[in-house]
Protein backbone atom coordinates (compact mmCIF):
# COMPACT_ATOMS: atom_id res chain seq x y z
CA UNK A 1 0.00 0.00 0.00
CA UNK A 2 3.05 2.31 -0.09
CA UNK A 3 2.77 2.80 -3.85
CA UNK A 4 1.77 6.36 -4.74
CA UNK A 5 0.44 7.93 -7.91
CA UNK A 6 2.82 10.87 -8.41
CA UNK A 7 3.53 13.59 -10.96
CA UNK A 8 6.37 11.42 -12.27
CA UNK A 9 3.87 8.62 -13.03
CA UNK A 10 1.60 11.04 -14.91
CA UNK A 11 4.65 12.12 -16.94
CA UNK A 12 5.41 8.47 -17.79
CA UNK A 13 1.82 7.91 -18.91
CA UNK A 14 1.85 10.96 -21.17
CA UNK A 15 5.14 9.89 -22.71
CA UNK A 16 3.76 6.38 -23.31
CA UNK A 17 0.71 7.84 -25.07
CA UNK A 18 2.73 10.15 -27.28
CA UNK A 19 5.06 7.31 -28.25
CA UNK A 20 2.02 5.74 -29.92
CA UNK A 21 1.35 8.88 -31.98
CA UNK A 22 2.82 9.86 -35.35
CA UNK A 23 5.29 12.71 -35.68
CA UNK A 24 3.75 16.17 -35.68
CA UNK A 25 0.87 15.11 -33.45
CA UNK A 26 -1.04 17.20 -30.95
CA UNK A 27 -3.21 15.37 -28.41
CA UNK A 28 -5.92 17.08 -26.38
CA UNK A 29 -7.85 15.67 -23.42
CA UNK A 30 -10.72 17.64 -21.86
CA UNK A 31 -11.58 17.41 -18.16
CA UNK A 32 -15.27 17.99 -18.86
CA UNK A 33 -17.85 20.63 -17.99
CA UNK A 34 -20.40 21.06 -15.28
CA UNK A 35 -23.97 20.49 -16.47
CA UNK A 36 -26.90 22.56 -15.27
CA UNK A 37 -29.66 20.54 -13.62
CA UNK A 38 -32.42 23.04 -12.83
CA UNK A 39 -32.54 26.76 -12.08
CA UNK A 40 -29.09 27.60 -10.68
CA UNK A 41 -28.21 24.05 -9.59
CA UNK A 42 -25.60 21.91 -11.32
CA UNK A 43 -25.21 18.15 -11.49
CA UNK A 44 -22.22 16.90 -9.49
CA UNK A 45 -19.12 17.19 -11.66
CA UNK A 46 -17.41 13.96 -12.76
CA UNK A 47 -14.01 14.36 -14.38
CA UNK A 48 -13.16 12.65 -17.66
CA UNK A 49 -11.23 9.60 -16.48
CA UNK A 50 -8.61 9.63 -19.24
CA UNK A 51 -7.85 13.30 -18.55
CA UNK A 52 -7.47 12.39 -14.88
CA UNK A 53 -5.33 9.35 -15.74
CA UNK A 54 -2.84 11.57 -17.58
CA UNK A 55 -2.57 14.48 -15.14
CA UNK A 56 -4.26 13.65 -11.83
CA UNK A 57 -6.41 16.79 -11.69
CA UNK A 58 -10.11 16.62 -10.82
CA UNK A 59 -11.47 19.99 -11.97
CA UNK A 60 -13.87 21.16 -14.67
CA UNK A 61 -13.12 23.28 -17.74
CA UNK A 62 -9.48 22.26 -18.19
CA UNK A 63 -7.60 20.99 -21.23
CA UNK A 64 -4.45 18.88 -21.31
CA UNK A 65 -2.40 19.41 -24.47
CA UNK A 66 0.51 17.14 -25.43
CA UNK A 67 2.67 17.38 -28.53
CA UNK A 68 5.88 16.04 -30.07
CA UNK A 69 6.54 18.87 -32.51
CA UNK A 70 10.20 19.57 -31.74
CA UNK A 71 11.35 15.99 -31.38
CA UNK A 72 10.42 15.74 -27.70
CA UNK A 73 7.16 15.35 -25.83
CA UNK A 74 5.81 18.47 -24.14
CA UNK A 75 2.69 18.77 -21.97
CA UNK A 76 0.70 21.90 -21.24
CA UNK A 77 -2.38 22.50 -19.10
CA UNK A 78 -4.94 25.17 -19.85
CA UNK A 79 -7.00 26.09 -16.79
CA UNK A 80 -9.57 28.71 -15.77
CA UNK A 81 -8.01 31.83 -14.21
CA UNK A 82 -8.05 32.36 -10.48
CA UNK A 83 -11.05 34.47 -9.46
CA UNK A 84 -10.88 35.93 -5.95
CA UNK A 85 -14.51 37.09 -6.00
CA UNK A 86 -15.85 33.71 -7.17
CA UNK A 87 -13.77 32.01 -4.47
CA UNK A 88 -15.94 33.69 -1.81
CA UNK A 89 -18.94 31.77 -3.12
CA UNK A 90 -17.71 28.38 -4.29
CA UNK A 91 -14.11 28.15 -3.12
CA UNK A 92 -10.91 28.94 -5.01
CA UNK A 93 -10.07 27.64 -8.43
CA UNK A 94 -6.81 25.82 -8.84
CA UNK A 95 -3.77 28.05 -9.20
CA UNK A 96 -1.11 27.46 -11.85
CA UNK A 97 1.57 26.34 -9.39
CA UNK A 98 -0.79 23.78 -7.82
CA UNK A 99 -1.72 22.36 -11.22
CA UNK A 100 1.95 22.14 -12.13
CA UNK A 101 2.85 20.33 -8.90
CA UNK A 102 0.10 17.72 -9.21
CA UNK A 103 0.48 16.96 -12.90
CA UNK A 104 4.16 17.57 -13.63
CA UNK A 105 3.33 19.31 -16.93
CA UNK A 106 5.84 21.60 -18.61
CA UNK A 107 3.65 24.70 -18.53
CA UNK A 108 0.27 25.98 -17.36
CA UNK A 109 -1.68 28.69 -19.19
CA UNK A 110 -5.08 30.39 -18.91
CA UNK A 111 -7.77 28.49 -20.80
CA UNK A 112 -8.50 31.59 -22.90
CA UNK A 113 -5.12 31.17 -24.60
CA UNK A 114 -5.75 27.62 -25.88
CA UNK A 115 -6.90 28.47 -29.40
CA UNK A 116 -4.13 31.04 -29.86
CA UNK A 117 -1.49 28.50 -28.78
CA UNK A 118 -2.89 25.93 -31.20
CA UNK A 119 -3.02 28.43 -34.03
CA UNK A 120 0.64 29.30 -33.49
CA UNK A 121 1.61 25.62 -33.59
CA UNK A 122 -0.37 25.01 -36.78
CA UNK A 123 1.10 28.02 -38.54
CA UNK A 124 4.66 27.29 -37.41
CA UNK A 125 4.49 23.69 -38.65
CA UNK A 126 2.68 24.35 -41.94
CA UNK A 127 5.33 22.82 -44.18
CA UNK A 128 3.40 20.46 -46.43
CA UNK A 129 2.78 17.83 -43.74
CA UNK A 130 -0.34 18.70 -41.76
CA UNK A 131 -0.63 18.30 -38.02
CA UNK A 132 -2.62 15.41 -36.58
CA UNK A 133 -4.96 16.17 -33.70
CA UNK A 134 -5.48 13.19 -31.40
CA UNK A 135 -8.85 13.22 -29.61
CA UNK A 136 -10.93 10.73 -27.65
CA UNK A 137 -14.01 10.54 -29.89
CA UNK A 138 -15.58 7.37 -28.49
CA UNK A 139 -19.33 7.30 -27.82
CA UNK A 140 -21.27 4.67 -25.91
CA UNK A 141 -24.60 5.39 -27.61
CA UNK A 142 -25.46 6.75 -31.04
CA UNK A 143 -27.68 9.44 -29.49
CA UNK A 144 -25.17 10.47 -26.83
CA UNK A 145 -24.47 14.20 -26.58
CA UNK A 146 -21.25 15.48 -28.10
CA UNK A 147 -18.32 15.79 -25.73
CA UNK A 148 -15.90 18.76 -25.73
CA UNK A 149 -13.65 16.57 -27.90
CA UNK A 150 -16.35 16.28 -30.57
CA UNK A 151 -16.92 20.03 -30.47
CA UNK A 152 -13.19 20.64 -30.84
CA UNK A 153 -12.95 18.21 -33.77
CA UNK A 154 -15.68 20.19 -35.53
CA UNK A 155 -13.78 23.41 -34.82
CA UNK A 156 -10.56 22.03 -36.32
CA UNK A 157 -12.34 20.70 -39.42
CA UNK A 158 -13.88 24.12 -40.00
CA UNK A 159 -10.90 26.34 -39.18
CA UNK A 160 -8.06 24.11 -40.35
CA UNK A 161 -9.41 21.63 -42.91
CA UNK A 162 -5.89 20.59 -43.93
CA UNK A 163 -5.23 19.14 -40.44
CA UNK A 164 -6.06 15.55 -39.62
CA UNK A 165 -8.22 14.16 -36.82
CA UNK A 166 -7.28 10.86 -35.15
CA UNK A 167 -9.42 9.01 -32.61
CA UNK A 168 -7.11 7.90 -29.78
CA UNK A 169 -9.60 5.80 -27.82
CA UNK A 170 -7.76 2.57 -28.65
CA UNK A 171 -4.47 4.09 -27.47
CA UNK A 172 -6.04 5.13 -24.17
CA UNK A 173 -7.40 1.60 -23.74
CA UNK A 174 -3.92 0.15 -24.28
CA UNK A 175 -2.58 2.32 -21.46
CA UNK A 176 -5.41 2.07 -18.94
CA UNK A 177 -6.32 -1.61 -19.26
CA UNK A 178 -3.15 -2.85 -17.50
CA UNK A 179 -2.85 -1.49 -13.97
CA UNK A 180 0.31 -0.33 -12.20
CA UNK A 181 1.17 -1.19 -8.60
CA UNK A 182 0.01 2.29 -7.57
CA UNK A 183 -3.36 1.74 -9.24
CA UNK A 184 -3.77 -1.66 -7.57
CA UNK A 185 -3.06 -0.01 -4.21
CA UNK A 186 -5.92 2.43 -4.86
CA UNK A 187 -8.23 -0.41 -5.82
CA UNK A 188 -7.33 -2.34 -2.68
CA UNK A 189 -8.26 0.71 -0.61
CA UNK A 190 -11.63 0.85 -2.36
CA UNK A 191 -12.14 -2.83 -1.52
CA UNK A 192 -11.44 -2.19 2.16
CA UNK A 193 -13.93 0.64 2.52
CA UNK A 194 -16.53 -1.35 0.59
CA UNK A 195 -16.03 -4.35 2.89
CA UNK A 196 -16.63 -2.25 6.00
CA UNK A 197 -19.73 -0.63 4.52
CA UNK A 198 -21.24 -3.96 3.44
CA UNK A 199 -20.84 -5.34 6.94
CA UNK A 200 -22.56 -2.31 8.45
CA UNK A 201 -25.40 -2.65 5.95
CA UNK A 202 -25.86 -6.33 6.73
CA UNK A 203 -25.75 -5.71 10.47
CA UNK A 204 -28.57 -3.18 10.06
CA UNK A 205 -30.74 -5.52 7.95
CA UNK A 206 -33.89 -7.15 9.34
CA UNK A 207 -37.29 -8.19 7.99
CA UNK A 208 -39.48 -5.20 7.17
CA UNK A 209 -36.56 -2.92 6.31
CA UNK A 210 -36.82 -0.66 3.27
CA UNK A 211 -34.25 -1.10 0.53
CA UNK A 212 -33.59 2.64 0.75
CA UNK A 213 -32.64 2.31 4.41
CA UNK A 214 -30.15 -0.44 3.54
CA UNK A 215 -28.69 1.78 0.83
CA UNK A 216 -28.48 4.58 3.38
CA UNK A 217 -26.64 2.35 5.83
CA UNK A 218 -24.06 1.62 3.14
CA UNK A 219 -23.74 5.30 2.21
CA UNK A 220 -23.31 6.35 5.85
CA UNK A 221 -20.70 3.68 6.44
CA UNK A 222 -18.68 4.99 3.49
CA UNK A 223 -19.09 8.59 4.65
CA UNK A 224 -17.72 7.68 8.07
CA UNK A 225 -14.62 6.37 6.31
CA UNK A 226 -14.20 9.65 4.43
CA UNK A 227 -15.39 8.27 1.09
CA UNK A 228 -17.11 10.86 -1.08
CA UNK A 229 -17.72 8.97 -4.31
CA UNK A 230 -19.47 5.71 -5.15
CA UNK A 231 -18.26 3.61 -8.07
CA UNK A 232 -21.84 3.61 -9.45
CA UNK A 233 -25.41 3.97 -8.12
CA UNK A 234 -26.02 1.17 -5.64
CA UNK A 235 -28.38 -1.70 -6.39
CA UNK A 236 -30.29 -2.98 -3.33
CA UNK A 237 -32.93 -5.46 -4.48
CA UNK A 238 -35.09 -7.60 -2.24
CA UNK A 239 -36.99 -10.72 -3.28
CA UNK A 240 -38.12 -10.99 -6.90
CA UNK A 241 -36.78 -7.50 -7.65
CA UNK A 242 -33.31 -9.06 -7.64
CA UNK A 243 -34.18 -10.76 -10.93
CA UNK A 244 -34.00 -7.35 -12.63
CA UNK A 245 -30.33 -7.00 -13.44
CA UNK A 246 -29.99 -3.24 -12.99
CA UNK A 247 -32.85 -2.64 -10.56
CA UNK A 248 -32.52 0.95 -9.35
CA UNK A 249 -35.68 1.96 -7.47
CA UNK A 250 -34.35 0.74 -4.09
CA UNK A 251 -37.61 1.75 -2.38
CA UNK A 252 -39.49 -1.43 -1.43
CA UNK A 253 -39.88 -3.31 1.85
CA UNK A 254 -37.87 -6.52 2.15
CA UNK A 255 -40.06 -9.23 3.67
CA UNK A 256 -39.13 -11.97 6.09
CA UNK A 257 -37.71 -14.95 4.19
CA UNK A 258 -36.52 -12.92 1.20
CA UNK A 259 -32.98 -12.53 -0.09
CA UNK A 260 -31.36 -9.14 -0.66
CA UNK A 261 -29.06 -8.70 -3.65
CA UNK A 262 -26.44 -5.94 -3.35
CA UNK A 263 -24.36 -4.57 -6.20
CA UNK A 264 -22.31 -1.61 -5.03
CA UNK A 265 -18.83 -0.25 -4.53
CA UNK A 266 -16.59 2.43 -3.13
CA UNK A 267 -13.78 4.33 -4.84
CA UNK A 268 -10.36 5.64 -3.91
CA UNK A 269 -8.87 8.37 -6.10
CA UNK A 270 -11.59 7.40 -8.60
CA UNK A 271 -10.43 3.75 -8.74
CA UNK A 272 -13.44 1.49 -8.30
CA UNK A 273 -14.55 -1.53 -6.36
CA UNK A 274 -17.50 -3.48 -7.79
CA UNK A 275 -18.94 -6.02 -5.35
CA UNK A 276 -22.15 -8.07 -5.36
CA UNK A 277 -23.43 -10.00 -2.39
CA UNK A 278 -26.72 -11.81 -1.72
CA UNK A 279 -27.93 -12.54 1.80
CA UNK A 280 -31.14 -13.46 3.66
CA UNK A 281 -32.69 -10.43 5.34
CA UNK A 282 -33.59 -12.54 8.39
CA UNK A 283 -30.09 -13.99 8.60
CA UNK A 284 -30.90 -17.57 7.60
CA UNK A 285 -30.96 -19.12 4.11
CA UNK A 286 -33.84 -21.47 3.31
CA UNK A 287 -32.76 -24.88 1.92
CA UNK A 288 -33.78 -23.77 -1.60
CA UNK A 289 -32.01 -20.44 -1.33
CA UNK A 290 -28.91 -22.18 -0.04
CA UNK A 291 -28.69 -24.72 -2.89
CA UNK A 292 -29.09 -22.01 -5.53
CA UNK A 293 -26.62 -19.75 -3.74
CA UNK A 294 -24.01 -22.48 -3.50
CA UNK A 295 -24.49 -23.27 -7.21
CA UNK A 296 -23.43 -19.69 -8.00
CA UNK A 297 -20.69 -19.58 -5.36
CA UNK A 298 -19.12 -22.82 -6.61
CA UNK A 299 -18.55 -21.54 -10.13
CA UNK A 300 -17.55 -18.08 -8.91
CA UNK A 301 -14.76 -19.51 -6.78
CA UNK A 302 -13.73 -21.92 -9.55
CA UNK A 303 -13.25 -19.01 -11.94
CA UNK A 304 -11.24 -17.04 -9.38
CA UNK A 305 -8.95 -20.05 -8.90
CA UNK A 306 -8.70 -20.75 -12.66
CA UNK A 307 -8.35 -17.34 -14.32
CA UNK A 308 -4.86 -16.37 -15.47
CA UNK A 309 -3.00 -14.58 -18.23
CA UNK A 310 -3.57 -16.04 -21.69
CA UNK A 311 -7.18 -17.01 -21.06
CA UNK A 312 -10.01 -15.16 -22.73
CA UNK A 313 -13.06 -13.60 -21.12
CA UNK A 314 -15.26 -15.95 -23.14
CA UNK A 315 -13.43 -18.92 -21.57
CA UNK A 316 -14.69 -17.73 -18.18
CA UNK A 317 -18.20 -17.19 -19.51
CA UNK A 318 -18.29 -20.68 -21.01
CA UNK A 319 -17.25 -22.14 -17.65
CA UNK A 320 -20.36 -20.61 -16.07
CA UNK A 321 -22.68 -21.83 -18.81
CA UNK A 322 -21.31 -25.40 -18.67
CA UNK A 323 -21.61 -25.43 -14.88
CA UNK A 324 -25.26 -24.40 -15.04
CA UNK A 325 -26.02 -26.84 -17.86
CA UNK A 326 -24.66 -29.67 -15.73
CA UNK A 327 -26.86 -28.71 -12.77
CA UNK A 328 -30.07 -27.44 -14.34
CA UNK A 329 -31.88 -30.78 -14.08
CA UNK A 330 -30.69 -31.49 -10.54
CA UNK A 331 -32.12 -28.16 -9.39
CA UNK A 332 -35.43 -28.63 -11.24
CA UNK A 333 -34.79 -25.66 -13.50
CA UNK A 334 -35.20 -27.43 -16.83
CA UNK A 335 -38.98 -27.63 -16.66
CA UNK A 336 -41.04 -26.52 -19.66
CA UNK A 337 -38.01 -26.54 -21.90
CA UNK A 338 -36.16 -23.84 -20.02
CA UNK A 339 -32.43 -23.49 -20.57
CA UNK A 340 -29.51 -21.66 -18.98
CA UNK A 341 -30.28 -18.46 -20.92
CA UNK A 342 -33.63 -18.27 -19.11
CA UNK A 343 -31.81 -17.89 -15.78
CA UNK A 344 -28.50 -16.25 -16.68
CA UNK A 345 -28.15 -13.66 -19.42
CA UNK A 346 -25.16 -11.44 -18.66
CA UNK A 347 -21.41 -11.75 -18.91
CA UNK A 348 -19.37 -13.05 -16.01
CA UNK A 349 -16.61 -10.44 -16.30
CA UNK A 350 -15.76 -6.91 -17.30
CA UNK A 351 -12.66 -4.78 -16.86
CA UNK A 352 -12.44 -2.58 -13.77
CA UNK A 353 -10.42 0.54 -13.03
CA UNK A 354 -11.10 4.28 -13.15
CA UNK A 355 -14.50 3.35 -14.59
CA UNK A 356 -16.62 0.55 -13.19
CA UNK A 357 -16.98 -0.83 -16.70
CA UNK A 358 -13.45 0.20 -17.59
CA UNK A 359 -12.62 1.14 -21.14
CA UNK A 360 -11.82 -1.80 -23.40
CA UNK A 361 -12.12 -2.93 -26.99
CA UNK A 362 -14.15 -5.81 -28.40
CA UNK A 363 -10.99 -7.68 -29.29
CA UNK A 364 -9.50 -6.95 -25.86
CA UNK A 365 -10.50 -10.42 -24.68
CA UNK A 366 -7.18 -12.07 -23.87
CA UNK A 367 -6.21 -11.59 -20.23
CA UNK A 368 -2.81 -10.05 -19.50
CA UNK A 369 -0.88 -9.63 -16.24
CA UNK A 370 -1.99 -6.45 -14.52
CA UNK A 371 -5.57 -6.48 -15.77
CA UNK A 372 -8.31 -6.28 -13.16
CA UNK A 373 -11.66 -7.89 -13.95
CA UNK A 374 -14.84 -8.75 -12.11
CA UNK A 375 -16.12 -12.29 -11.56
CA UNK A 376 -19.89 -12.10 -11.20
CA UNK A 377 -21.97 -15.16 -12.06
CA UNK A 378 -25.61 -14.97 -11.15
CA UNK A 379 -28.85 -16.91 -11.37
CA UNK A 380 -32.31 -15.37 -11.58
CA UNK A 381 -35.36 -17.55 -10.96
CA UNK A 382 -38.25 -15.16 -11.38
CA UNK A 383 -40.97 -17.70 -10.71
CA UNK A 384 -39.46 -18.38 -7.27
CA UNK A 385 -38.72 -14.75 -6.46
CA UNK A 386 -35.00 -15.47 -6.16
CA UNK A 387 -32.15 -13.50 -7.71
CA UNK A 388 -28.56 -14.28 -6.72
CA UNK A 389 -25.32 -12.64 -7.85
CA UNK A 390 -21.89 -12.95 -6.24
CA UNK A 391 -19.16 -10.63 -7.50
CA UNK A 392 -15.52 -10.14 -6.61
CA UNK A 393 -12.68 -8.27 -8.31
CA UNK A 394 -9.50 -10.10 -9.29
CA UNK A 395 -6.02 -9.12 -10.47
CA UNK A 396 -4.69 -11.25 -13.32
CA UNK A 397 -1.12 -12.59 -13.07
CA UNK A 398 0.97 -14.94 -15.21
CA UNK A 399 0.20 -17.90 -12.97
CA UNK A 400 -3.28 -17.16 -11.68
CA UNK A 401 -5.44 -14.48 -10.13
CA UNK A 402 -5.31 -12.55 -6.87
CA UNK A 403 -8.70 -11.99 -5.24
CA UNK A 404 -8.71 -8.30 -4.31
CA UNK A 405 -12.07 -8.81 -2.56
CA UNK A 406 -10.86 -11.55 -0.25
CA UNK A 407 -12.29 -11.16 3.22
CA UNK A 408 -15.67 -9.74 2.21
CA UNK A 409 -18.35 -12.03 3.67
CA UNK A 410 -19.35 -14.61 1.09
CA UNK A 411 -19.96 -18.21 2.18
CA UNK A 412 -23.29 -19.29 3.64
CA UNK A 413 -21.62 -20.01 6.95
CA UNK A 414 -19.85 -16.62 7.09
CA UNK A 415 -23.03 -14.71 6.28
CA UNK A 416 -25.27 -16.58 8.72
CA UNK A 417 -22.70 -16.40 11.51
CA UNK A 418 -22.14 -12.66 10.99
CA UNK A 419 -25.84 -11.85 10.99
CA UNK A 420 -26.55 -14.01 14.03
CA UNK A 421 -23.82 -12.16 15.93
CA UNK A 422 -25.08 -8.78 14.73
CA UNK A 423 -28.61 -9.65 15.91
CA UNK A 424 -27.31 -10.52 19.39
CA UNK A 425 -25.36 -7.28 19.63
CA UNK A 426 -28.24 -5.12 18.39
Amino acid sequence: MNEMITAALYQERRLALMEQMDEKSVVLLFSGKTIMRSADEEYPFSVDRSFYYLCGIDRADMVLLMHNLQGEVKSELFIPPYDAELAKWVGPRMKEEEAMEISGVDAVYPIEQLKEHLHDKIVYHRDGCPLTFGLDLWKYRVDQDDTPAHAFAAYVRHQYPDCWISDIYDRLVALRIVKSKAEIACMRKAQQTTKQAIEELMAYAKPGVNERALEGAFDFALAKQGVKEHAFPSIVAGGARATTLHYSDNDQIVKDGELVLLDLGSTHQHYCADISRTFPVNGKFTPRQKELYELVLEIQEKIIHTAKAGMELRDLQNMVIRHYEENLHRLGLDRNGKQVADYYWHGVSHHLGLDTHDISLRNEQVLEPGMVITVEPGIYVEEEGIGIRIEDDILITETGAIDLSEGILKSVEEIESFMAKAKKEA
